[in-house]
């Protein structure tokens, strides 16, 4: 394969690449976001334990919140990875159509398609998962008696 032959793959190549290093950079982000309700969940699994009668009531709806933002933590992370996935899948069938000059082109589209719906739902539930941290903090700022 020539150099000019080379260029037209390069340039129908740079979107999905920009896309992937988008999509790795939130990754990172909701990465970073998912050990901490981990941690705080594990902490409040041994103060449930220590807190067996209604006293530990408190924790156990603290702790059904952190396992609700771990889930949704997972589902982002687990499209967010599957986004990455089908546009790195588009690239390799760029590259393949072109030098084999395979009739690819449905592929390409569907996996392009697949890795947008992907992201879309990854960036969902990252926001979800937002949301659901504001309102727990919004909870615990009304049992101390605060009003908001």
């Amino acid at each position: 394969m020539t150099t000019t032959q080379l260029v037209p793959i390069l340039q129908t190549s740079v979107a999905p690449c920009v896309l992937i290093s988008g999509s790795g950079l939130l990754l990172l982000a909701q990465a970073n976001r998912l050990p901490r309700p981990i941690d705080r969940a594990r902490h409040l699994c041994s103060l449930v334990k220590s807190n067996p009668g209604p006293e530990g009531n408190t924790y156990r709806a603290q702790l059904k919140i952190f396992h609700k933002r771990c889930n949704l933590l997972r589902n982002a992370v687990a499209l967010n990875v599957m986004c990455l996935g089908a546009i790195a899948t588009v690239i390799l069938l760029l590259f393949v159509s072109n030098i084999l000059s395979w009739p690819l082109t449905t592929w390409i589209n569907t996996c392009f398609v697949v890795g947008l719906f992907c992201l879309l739902g990854s960036l969902v539930f990252f926001l979800r998962d937002i949301f659901v941290m504001l309102h727990s903090l919004e909870m615990e700022i009304k049992e101390t008696g605060v009003q908001l």
